[in-house]
């Protein structure tokens, strides 16, 4: 069993940041991809960000270029997510998952095969 245990979250100022953590457990993740998501009340899960366990190569959605930047620590199995110039809107429940797609980039909630219990991240104007 993967165990992925987001933290970070909370209450921000606009303009602020925050740095999100992803702790993984369970086994190897050599052939897993990481993905963030965010998911607001009455939207859809929304990817973020995504990193190869293997190599680092990352990837943004254009909510996230230029603001957000996802990174990871092989040594303490941790994948991060640090979030700059935070807005109002980015307000939502951020989900760490990974997934066996490493061919391309998984951007689909479905493509993910464990996920975080998610962090709460809320931006106040």
């Amino acid at each position: 069993q993967v165990q992925l245990v987001e933290s970070g979250g909370g209450l921000v100022q606009a303009g602020g940041s925050l740095r999100l953590s992803c702790a993984a457990s369970g086994r190897t993740f050599s052939n897993y991809a990481m993905g963030w998501f965010r998911q607001a009340p009455g939207k859809e899960r929304e990817w973020l960000a995504g990193i190869r366990w293997g190599d680092s190569s990352t990837a943004y959605a254009d909510s996230a270029k230029g603001r957000f930047t996802i990174s990871r620590d092989n040594a303490k199995n941790t994948v991060s997510l640090q979030m700059n110039s935070l807005k109002p809107e980015d307000t939502a429940v951020y989900y760490c998952a990974a997934t066996s797609i490493i061919y391309a980039w998984a951007r689909r909630r479905d493509d993910y095969n464990y996920w975080g219990q998610g962090t709460q991240v809320t931006v106040s104007s």
